[in-house]
This record gives C-alpha cells, sequence and structure tokens, in this order.
C-alpha cells in the first residue's frame, strides 16, 4: 500500500513536470496566487501576453487557458495552435488531425486509451466536443482546444491561465524573468520551466506530504493489530508445545528468539510480496487507469520494509513475553 500510494504520487507528479518541459517554453508566467500544482483556478488577462512579448530575448510569447470540466482531475487546454507547435515543435498525430471548426478536440493517446476514444468520436463534458485528432502526450495537457472557442463556451473571453514564453537564448532566462518582474508583473509568480519542474515533488505539497503521512500510519496500526493478532493465535495454538520445550529445559529468550525470527522472517517475506505487488499495481494501472501514472520507488523499499518490520515486531513482543514465561505445568495441560 505504501509503495502503491508514494508511486502513484510521485509518478502524477513527474508527469506534470514532463509535460510543462514538453511545450518547449523556457519561461512560464503564472497568475496571482496561484498554486504550484495545477493551472486552473486562477486567470489573468489575455492582453499581458501582447507585454510580455515586447520584451527583449523573447522569441514567442503565447496564452494557454486550463478549463477544468466535469470530470475530477479533467482539463482542456486552451491554446493558440499555431504559435503553440512554434513553441513545442509541433504535435505528432496518430490519428486525424489538427482542430478545425469550433467544437474540434485534440486528446492524447493516454485519454485516448482511457476513454475509448477515436477521430470523430463526441465527448460530451456537458458541452459536446468532437475528437479530431489524437496525438503522443507529453505536451502539457491530455485535451486541447482552440484558444477562442474554449473562452466563448466557458465564459471566459479574454482570460488565460498561463503565459509560456520561448527565448532566442535559454541562458537570458534569469535576465528575461527579472525584467518582466520590473516591467511590472512582480506580482505575478515566474518560473523559469526546469525551476518550475524542479518544485514539482511531494515535499513542496503539504497536503499530498500529509496525506501519505496519514495513509502510512494507518497501514502501520492496521499492520501491527494484524502482527499481533496473528502472533497471539500462534501462541495459543502452541502452547503444548511451548510447555514440552520448556520441559525439557528452553529459557524464556530461546523461546521469545523463535517467535521473534519467526516474525522476522514472515516479515522479509511480506516486504517482498509488497515489492511485487507494487510492479503488479503499476500494471494494472497502466491498463485501466494510465492517466495515472505510477513510478516504482525504490528509495521506498528501505523504507517501507522498516516501517513493516518494526510494526511487526511491536506486535509480536507482547505475544512472544507471554509464551516465554508460560508456566510448563499448565502449558502441558492446555487442551
Amino acid at each position: 500500500m505504501m509503495l502503491t500510494l508514494v508511486g502513484v504520487s510521485d509518478g502524477m507528479l513527474h508527469d506534470v513536470a514532463e509535460r510543462s518541459r514538453g511545450t518547449g517554453a523556457d519561461i512560464m508566467i503564472r497568475p496571482p496566487g496561484s498554486s504550484l500544482i495545477g493551472f486552473s483556478g486562477g486567470t489573468m488577462p489575455e492582453g499581458i501576453v501582447a507585454k510580455v512579448a515586447q520584451q527583449p530575448h523573447i522569441k514567442i510569447a503565447t496564452g494557454s487557458l486550463m478549463q477544468q470540466v466535469s470530470r475530477v482531475l479533467t482539463s482542456i487546454a486552451g491554446i493558440n495552435l499555431d504559435e503553440f507547435d512554434a513553441m513545442s515543435g509541433g504535435f505528432n498525430y496518430l490519428e486525424g488531425g489538427p482542430f478545425r471548426a469550433p467544437d474540434d478536440l485534440i486528446v492524447d493517446d493516454v485519454e485516448a486509451r482511457m476513454s475509448h476514444l477515436h477521430v470523430g468520436s463526441i465527448v460530451d463534458f456537458g458541452i459536446k466536443w468532437r475528437v479530431a485528432g489524437i496525438v503522443q502526450s507529453g505536451k502539457f495537457s491530455r485535451m486541447f482546444a482552440d484558444l477562442k472557442s474554449l473562452q466563448e463556451k466557458y465564459s471566459a473571453t479574454g482570460k488565460i491561465s498561463v503565459i509560456w514564453v520561448k527565448l532566442d537564448n535559454p541562458a537570458n532566462t534569469q535576465a528575461v524573468i527579472e525584467q518582466l518582474k520590473a516591467a511590472g508583473l512582480k506580482d505575478y509568480p515566474i518560473y523559469s520551466v526546469e525551476e518550475y519542474a524542479s518544485l514539482i515533488s511531494t515535499s513542496n505539497i503539504p497536503l499530498l506530504q500529509q496525506f501519505t503521512l496519514v495513509v502510512i500510519g494507518i497501514g502501520v496500526v492496521i499492520g501491527f493489530l494484524v502482527v499481533f493478532l496473528s502472533m497471539y493465535t500462534a501462541v495459543l495454538e502452541r502452547t503444548r508445545e511451548i510447555g514440552i520445550l520448556k520441559a525439557l529445559g528452553a529459557s524464556p529468550g530461546y523461546i521469545m528468539g523463535i517467535l521473534l525470527r519467526e516474525t522476522v522472517l514472515l516479515s522479509a517475506v511480506g516486504v517482498m510480496a509488497g515489492i511485487a505487488m507494487s510492479y503488479a499495481s503499476r500494471a494494472l494501472l497502466h491498463v485501466f487507469a494510465p492517466s495515472f501514472g505510477m513510478e516504482i520507488v525504490f528509495r521506498w523499499w528501505p523504507i517501507a520494509g522498516a516501517i513493516a518490520l518494526g510494526a511487526a515486531l511491536i506486535g509480536a513482543i507482547y505475544p512472544g513475553l507471554k509464551a516465554a514465561h508460560q508456566d510448563a505445568i499448565e502449558a502441558l495441560s492446555y487442551d
């Protein structure tokens, strides 16, 4: 459970970072007060794009609107297709082609596979869209529409969520960020795309980090209770055997050692099974929920193993002590 949860968190954040890099931009500008993760929920005037484009060393500046639609974690990116193609190097079309009509939609191959879409499919988010093209994933969003059309359909005329900026030379990135702030955009979060990608991590998203810790804590408590119950039951079932060992001269430490070694062995097998199951979880997510990218988090293997072993040992201590201090005569008479 721990490896799957952390793997999904890391995988989705890594995917966001890589799709931001896929725009081909060097700088991104966000609305004041917008959150680090996610582009919806905040807008700024589209007229700012022209002001940005006038600054020295800026080759292309284009605005995008991220519109949240009915499904959870589903949004459409409104783009100026010609500008976006010039910045990103263009889409790699696997089926169909660019949008031409106001209700046309481009989706990436991940969204198409997850939602069983093909060219000509109708997608209904309260507003109906027709799939005009399916492209290779990796460029900013999973669904794209014409910016003007998206603004009109969702009553966001003249609004955008992010400005992407491509420079004549990436070496000028920091200088351009400083001149943009001096040009009246000091209240706008401005990042280099590489800086933004590096910030997309669980350590920089407090709610996600807290959620992960809460789930891990629940897992530890459940693990402790399961091991405690299992070991307690095992001690009861072996009462006569333990009595025989004590009658033969086995010390409390010897009996305790037998039970703790069994606990460690079972924990080690459980950890290996958990690691194997994390690979199975990734395979299942790839088939049934491809948008939830999951990574194999090798750095968590020793952490998860230590947590599992610690919880198991703590859960085994009381049953082990109870077994070690049983009276031999009472144990032999146990039925």
